[in-house]
């Protein structure tokens, strides 16, 4: 599994930032009023869990699987014909489609000084790049599942509740 590894720290602050907003809310005006407030700050949490740690690639020996925000994209590894580091990892499938995953390993910049030893250093993007090139040279010839393109329909039911909860805020408040 690749994932930005700023996703958990971003996520975890968002969540302590959140609950201390929400216990303030109920401190200073109760707790009716802090359910008008919760759509609105769990919609922000829910924009920065997408964002930063959703995004995600699982790799195994026969498939991967990449989650972009709300799409999520499983095939197998016959199915990808190059595999590319550009500012973050990019498959290039049989059907002409380029998949660009957010939270997979990404291209740093240019070391500012060589190891103890003189020997240039590797980023870790650049170690987990060789690894994933290695797993697609590698695959058997029955890693040939489709390509297959899906809703995070988790992601999505979350999204409409707070959605709607957020109109019945603005409704009851206004009433």
């Amino acid at each position: 599994m690749f994932r930005a590894p700023s996703g958990v720290f971003a996520v975890g602050l968002s969540v302590l930032l959140a609950l201390f907003l929400l216990g303030d809310a109920v401190l200073r005006a109760g707790w009716g009023r802090m359910l008008l407030l919760a759509p609105w700050i769990l919609l922000v949490l829910w924009i920065v869990y997408e964002n930063a740690y959703v995004s995600s690639v699982h790799v195994d020996d026969d498939s991967v699987t990449v989650r972009n925000l709300l799409r999520r994209t499983t095939f197998g590894w016959k199915r990808v014909r190059s595999v590319e580091l550009r500012w973050q990892l990019v498959f290039v499938l049989e059907d002409g489609r380029r998949l660009s995953c957010f939270g997979g390993p990404t291209k740093a910049g240019p070391s500012r000084r060589p190891s103890r030893d003189g020997e240039e250093r590797t980023s870790s993007g650049e170690r987990s790049f060789a690894e994933i090139r290695q797993r697609w040279e590698n695959a058997p010839d029955t890693a040939d599942a489709p390509i297959v393109r899906s809703w995070d329909w988790p992601a999505l039911i979350a999204l409409i509740v707070i959605v709607l909860w957020a109109v019945a805020a603005i409704l009851i408040a206004n009433a």
